[in-house]
């Protein structure tokens, strides 16, 4: 017997151990300037030594109104940098790869340490965010070299590879979505141009990241209302970024207050198969998966290259461990922590 999911998986110079993946997840613990500490060292490094195959750090701001809250990671200077490396470096130890996620949070933003926050039109996510102020050409020449100067600093710490969020309403994500962007110049109405800013920040990352490395990017494909983005339509947004993106980060949602009509295990699973199918590229997909089963039916029926799991990985950092011992797969075990599983009771 064997799993699919305990397959390796290469894209570019970086092979997986497994297709199991630790999506990106807010922690919310990082200090006022946006730097990690010791829950994060050991947050991360116990999905590494529980056998997760790729690692997404959470979203880590490229610049200090990019924060989704005051207590989010920043790469936007050398100190954040230096402390994020021995994470990187342990993780890798242990067996995993390791992404960074950055991000803008635009509109989304809730620091409070930021006075101003940015999106593409001058609308606020609900009531309880503020409006934020419409992004002049200066504002977006400032985002992406923000992007670039971040991404260089992840090539620099040994980052394996490296995910640009354009998902969940936050900047660039707000861009592409027809409900945020009300802009008439050349960075609203059509595809393209709705584009344009993650088309930039996509070149400007390319021109410091090791081109052996894979670029991920994280989409939202559906916003759950008829005016708004669906598969289709980021089908066509992939299209636009395709030469300068390696794996597809599939999710939906967070555009906009409207929830998913239904929440079930693997209820984004169908947009991911539709955007691999689109557009030739790999995906992960993502969404209330927990079952090694569900794993195996997505990855068998080739609907998806890897698969995330957010909650079950809070709640079990060795899920792959867990999983290959119940069914009695031979698995390599931490060498530490093998002699506890020899014996079962």
């Amino acid at each position: 017997m064997s799993l699919r999911l305990l397959e390796p998986f290469t894209i570019k110079n970086m092979t997986l151990r497994n297709r199991i993946v630790m999506p990106p997840m807010c922690m919310y613990t990082a200090d006022g300037a946006g730097m990690p500490n010791a829950f994060h060292l050991a947050h991360y490094v116990s999905r590494a030594v529980g056998g997760v195959g790729l690692i997404i750090l959470e979203a880590t701001a490229v610049q200090p109104r990019g924060r989704i809250s005051d207590h989010c990671l920043g790469l936007w200077n050398d100190a954040q940098a230096e402390a994020l490396a021995p994470i990187v470096r342990a993780c890798q130890e242990q067996g995993a790869k390791v992404a960074i996620q950055l991000n803008h949070a635009g509109r989304k933003c809730q620091a409070q340490a930021e006075p101003l926050i940015h999106g593409p039109s001058a609308l606020a996510f609900s009531d309880e965010y503020r409006t934020p102020r419409e992004m002049t050409e200066q504002d977006m020449l400032e985002t992406v070299l923000a992007f670039r100067a971040a991404a260089e600093r992840a090539a620099r710490i040994g980052f394996d590879a490296i995910e640009i969020h354009a998902a969940h309403g936050y900047l660039l994500s707000s861009f592409l979505s027809p409900l945020t962007n009300h802009r008439t110049d050349a960075y609203g109405g059509c595809t393209e141009n709705r584009c344009r800013l993650l088309v930039g920040v996509l070149r400007a990352v390319h021109e410091v990241w090791p081109a052996d490395k894979p670029v991920l990017v994280r989409v939202s494909a559906e916003d759950y209302e008829p005016d708004g983005m669906h598969p289709d339509e980021m089908g066509r947004v992939l299209a636009q970024i395709r030469p300068y993106v390696d794996l597809v980060d599939v999710s939906t949602g967070g555009v906009v207050p409207t929830p998913p009509p239904a929440l079930y295990p693997g209820y984004q699973v169908r947009a991911a198969e539709a955007l691999r199918q689109a557009s030739g590229l790999p995906v992960i997909t993502v969404g209330l998966i927990t079952e090694a089963h569900l794993v195996e039916e997505i990855l068998g029926n080739g609907r998806a290259d890897l698969v995330a799991l957010g909650r079950a990985l809070l709640r079990d950092p060795y899920w792959v461990l867990h999983t290959a011992r119940d069914m009695d797969l031979d698995y390599p075990w931490p060498a530490p922590y093998a002699r506890g599983f020899q014996v079962r009771k």
